[in-house]
């Protein structure tokens, strides 16, 4: 196709997409302010319904600040590990953020007003959310292209979140971003390492016409179309 990217540059996007990884273990270091406004550039290249762009980035510096946040997790980790039942003490095994560890520590949040924004969300109001995640995906793939890695920590109460940053009302913190240098990536998925769980195979999310319907995009199996780069 006339309008498409030399072979490696699609290569280079298809290794990105296939090589990013949930990171949680950082080597510390810094980044160089030129490129976090790289990175946040990518992410405010995104994608959002109605040109919405209801992504607000909050870098906490403070290493005060930046305790209160892990000790939110922290609150959070023990009530999740024992809502899980009987998979609690495997749970609480796993290693689920690095927010002390990591080189930065950007809060996402979704701005106030967002109610404003009628075009495309009227029916679908959570396309603020599906926005801001596209906004998060980019800064992810950019940060794995630079070499760094990044990790998204969920496992907070919102309200606890906002009254620690000053939210105003409305706004809603949805991602505790942990990004820097790591020592390695993983080679396979940080959750499926430890089974966790797996990746689920392509051929059975995909429906044709109608929910349930195998599709024949897969007729010839799982591996008749693969990606540029097969990914691990």
């Amino acid at each position: 196709m006339a309008q498409a990217f030399a072979a490696d540059e699609v290569d280079a996007v298809y290794r990105a997409i296939h090589e990013r990884r949930d990171m949680r273990h950082f080597a510390g270091g810094d980044v160089a302010p030129g490129l976090l406004r790289r990175l946040l550039e990518a992410a405010h290249h995104a994608p959002s319904v109605g040109f919405m762009q209801p992504w607000r980035f909050i870098r906490v510096r403070g290493q005060g600040l930046r305790q209160s946040l892990h000790d939110t997790v922290e609150r959070e980790r023990v009530l999740t590990a024992r809502a899980l039942g009987q998979r609690e003490d495997e749970f609480m095994r796993l290693k689920v953020q690095g927010l002390l560890d990591a080189a930065e520590l950007l809060v996402v949040t979704l701005a106030d007003g967002r109610e404003k924004h009628v075009f495309g969300r009227r029916t679908l109001p959570q396309m603020d959310l599906a926005s801001a995640s596209c906004a998060i995906q980019n800064l992810w793939l950019a940060a794995r292209a630079e070499g760094l890695g990044m990790g998204w920590v969920s496992l907070f109460d919102p309200a606890e979140v906002s009254v620690l940053l000053g939210l105003p009302d409305g706004a809603e913190p949805i991602a505790l971003l942990c990004l820097g240098p790591v020592h390695d990536f993983y080679e396979e998925p940080m959750l499926q390492r430890e089974r966790w769980a797996r990746r689920e195979p392509l051929s059975a999310l995909v429906f044709d016409e109608c929910w349930g319907r195998a599709s024949d995009l897969f007729a010839d199996g799982p591996s008749a179309n693969p990606s540029p780069v097969e990914p691990t």
